[in-house]
């Protein structure tokens, strides 16, 4: 990275920004204690539409044109942090809704497309899902089996989705499917009360527990012409693009868990005597703590860092009229392609660093608070049941490793 690029970055807020953050810290800190309920009741969560639709957190970073509040990321960002510290099943609902969901329709969708959808889920009167991963397809969805056909002024979807979060109760979603005979795969919108279309929940997770997520299934699934999101067999390229924006979410998602388990670590051991003196000046739960704040410092700036190179993607993309998108977002276009590479390298740097913290983090805390920390009553407990997902959701970090190592040796040793 050169010295011009930490030049342009700027982490300066507006007074609009901060108000905006503390209407997110006041609808977090009134819904705690119901989130807590419907996490021990493995429910759904059915005040969160209501309490961030009211502030206008489900159209956050989506633009005003479409009933958004226009923010940028690093607003996203320092929000889905402020969320983090409820947990990550909180987190992630956003992370479908927004991340993967509404930034991928407002990218790639047609104008026609986003004046129908967008203005829906920013107002939460429509919720998203992003259906990608399938029982023999996650880290490597070039191998997903489930495909279409063309019949007519509709194409026919057959298959299966499964993991898919927000799943059960989403009223649109993109989903991916493969052109049988060419090979190619593409991105479709599809409605919930679809012909075809079958949702299963999935149940006995071990942590995740107000997030819905639901095995799908297309029964020759018909899906309107209108309704191919960008190109045909430009599907791929589609998906990728929406895993930076949710790797990007999870990363600030996981900034806000350690935050959450140092303020508890440290409450717990300034009251907590053993042998005659307080945990908070033992070395070793020092070294705990100590390790959370170094890692919470770590991982923000890779946070901040990567959501500005997504502002730079964002900006290029918006410059470029809506219908055009999809022939001018290609490797031939060299200006967005360093700017995507960027974003896309940096996002995977802070989803594979911030979550490995957030699991340690979380497992710290466990250790600190000990038998009190082993109930799910704790918030550290419910944050260690939850982080260890983010190591495996939005890119198994063992592939973002290698993701990571490519962008470093170059593209003639990819290992996979």
């Amino acid at each position: 990275m050169s010295y011009s690029n930490l030049s342009q970055m700027n982490f300066d807020l507006s007074f609009d920004q901060k108000r905006f953050l503390q209407k997110v810290d006041g609808a977090c800190r009134s819904i705690r204690p119901y989130e807590e309920k419907c996490y021990l009741e493995e429910r759904l969560n059915d005040r969160v539409v209501p309490t961030f639709g009211r502030i206008g957190m489900l159209g956050c970073p989506l633009s005003k044109k479409y009933g958004g509040l226009g923010y940028d990321m690093l607003t996203y960002a320092l929000a889905m942090e402020r969320i983090g510290l409820e947990g990550a099943s909180l987190r992630t609902f956003f992370s479908v809704h927004t991340s993967i969901g509404q930034l991928v329709l407002q990218g790639w969708g047609s104008e026609e497309q986003k004046k129908e959808y967008l203005r829906d889920t920013a107002s939460g009167k429509s919720i998203m899902a992003f259906a990608l991963t399938e029982p023999a397809a996650g880290s490597d969805p070039s191998s997903m089996t489930t495909t279409f056909e063309t019949k007519g002024d509709h194409y026919v979807l057959k298959g299966k989705k499964h993991w898919i979060g927000n799943g059960t109760f989403a009223n649109v979603l993109t989903t991916y499917a493969k052109d049988p005979n060419s090979g190619k795969i593409s991105a479709f919108i599809v409605e919930h009360d679809t012909p075809g279309l079958r949702t299963e929940e999935m149940k006995n997770k071990m942590g995740l527990l107000t997030v819905k997520n639901a095995e799908i299934y297309f029964d020759n699934c018909l899906v309107p012409k209108n309704n191919l999101l960008g190109k045909k067999g430009q599907g791929l390229k589609i998906a990728y693009s929406a895993l930076i924006d949710g790797r990007l979410s999870v990363a600030a998602g996981a900034v806000g868990v350690m935050e959450d388990c140092l303020q508890e670590c440290v409450a717990h051991s300034k009251v907590r005597k053993q042998h005659g003196s307080l945990l908070a000046r033992k070395q070793l739960i020092q070294d705990h703590i100590a390790r959370i704040a170094v890692n919470i410092a770590s991982s923000r700036w890779l946070v901040y860092r990567a959501a500005s190179a997504r502002q730079k993607l964002h900006d290029y993309v918006e410059g470029i009229n809506s219908d055009d998108r999809p022939s001018r977002l290609g490797r031939e276009n060299k200006e967005y392609s360093a700017l995507r590479r960027e974003a896309d390298g940096l996002a995977a740097l802070a989803k594979f660093h911030a979550s490995n913290c957030a699991f340690e983090a979380a497992n710290s805390s466990v250790q600190v608070f000990g038998s009190f920390g082993y109930r799910k009553t704790a918030r550290v407990a419910r944050h260690f049941l939850d982080a260890r997902a983010t190591i495996i959701y939005e890119g198994a970090n063992e592939v973002l490793k290698l993701k990571i190592a490519l962008q470093v040796l170059g593209d003639d040793y990819r290992a996979y």
